[in-house]
């Protein structure tokens, strides 16, 4: 019997992408050397932004918590409507490029790249680009078999994404069926995951975020309050003031939010998604505050896990700036003045900082999500 050793076996396991990805380029350099780094860059259509995601590179990446506008990007937009990829033989001729992106790869040392736009259901998704520190290196032989790694990393990529977008519309289709209101509008649901991802940025190098771990508390923040679902309309949609008894039935959705979390992740057989336990936290901690005051654990301080802290600061920002019967919005002014009499008490400080010293890229993201008459 051949014994044979499957050289990309590595993927068979549960790993994180970006590891997966460095198994996938260790297999490409076995036969093409020049392939000196793959790295993958998101679109989120909503903003029309690529975003970093994750890369192979073994030292400091080049570009980490990137992000650009895609119709300010000539080269790159012209790979997504056409579809077709590029080949940039020598990135010195691009010297006299404005984007940041270009210059970063060009001043790293790389001399010629190869991007692949990645398509799901036809609808497209990002980026892969394999670059190269040596010149005319992309052979046609090359494209050969990098068109096969490309799509069979852009499988690895969408996989991982399609598992959250998967939990993300069992949640939408269960608010639907349990006719789900609350104030949680759609707009408002942009609003606080982009305030989280945001913060998260800001933070990174304090926690040690890599892009795809402020990519997934991006795609969380907005299941922070599914827990509602399992909580009675009376309660939930009472306009006036809650009684004790009514408060403390409304506080346990922070644990009703873990427990449904849970039984989505057995059910859709999501075990294995990565960055699982942030979502836990963001669920069952968002409510936790600083002082030790907060629901449901009564934690303080640094046992509240940091992206329940980022969430927090996110959600009650927005909650604040935002119209509700009860109330009208409040200014920014207003806003950041509260949050910051409440940082370092009851939201942590850093992450009311992050926000309030961003204030140019908070009011862009409310003119781009503005609220309608139908939220």
């Amino acid at each position: 019997m051949l014994q044979h050793q499957d050289i990309l076996g590595e993927l068979n396991n549960t790993l994180p992408i970006d590891k997966k990805l460095v198994a996938v380029h260790r297999v490409m350099k076995n036969r093409f050397e020049f392939i000196d780094r793959v790295a993958i860059a998101l679109y989120d259509p909503k903003t029309d932004t690529i975003k970093t995601f994750v890369d192979s590179s073994s030292d400091s990446s080049p570009l980490v918590h990137y992000e650009a506008c895609l119709s300010e990007t000539q080269s790159l937009r012209h790979i997504k409507e056409t579809g077709q990829p590029r080949v940039v033989d020598d990135i010195a001729t691009y010297a006299a490029v404005p984007h940041e992106h270009t210059r970063k790869i060009r001043d790293s040392g790389f001399r010629s790249s190869y991007t692949m736009p990645m398509y799901v259901n036809g609808n497209f998704f990002g980026f892969v680009f394999f670059n190269s520190f040596q010149k005319g290196v992309f052979t046609s032989e090359a494209l050969h078999f990098l068109d096969i790694f490309g799509h069979l990393i852009s499988l690895v990529v969408i996989t991982e994404i399609s598992q959250i977008h998967t939990m993300l519309a069992a949640v939408k289709s269960a608010r639907l069926m349990t006719h789900h209101r609350d104030l949680e509008t759609g707009s408002h649901l942009d609003r606080m995951s982009r305030y989280s991802q945001l913060i998260a940025r800001n933070l990174a190098d304090r926690h040690g975020f890599d892009d795809e771990a402020i990519e997934h508390i991006f795609l969380f923040a907005p299941l922070h309050d599914i827990g509602k679902i399992g909580i009675p309309d009376r309660i939930l949609l009472k306009p006036g003031g809650l009684s004790e008894a009514e408060l403390s039935e409304m506080r346990t959705h922070a644990i009703k939010g873990r427990e449904i979390i849970d039984g989505i992740i057995a059910d859709f057989g999501l075990e294995g998604l990565q960055h699982v336990d942030v979502l836990r936290n963001i669920t069952q901690f968002h409510h936790e505050a600083m002082d030790g005051s907060g629901y449901p654990n009564g934690l303080k301080a640094e046992e509240i896990p940091i992206e329940a802290r980022i969430v927090a600061v996110a959600d009650i920002f927005d909650a604040l700036t935002s119209n509700r019967p009860y109330k009208e919005a409040w200014s920014n002014d207003a806003a950041f003045e509260a949050l910051l009499k409440l940082a370092g008490v009851k939201l942590d400080a850093a992450c009311v900082e992050a926000l309030v010293n961003n204030r140019a890229a908070v009011e862009e993201i409310q003119s781009r999500f503005r609220e309608d008459y139908f939220g």
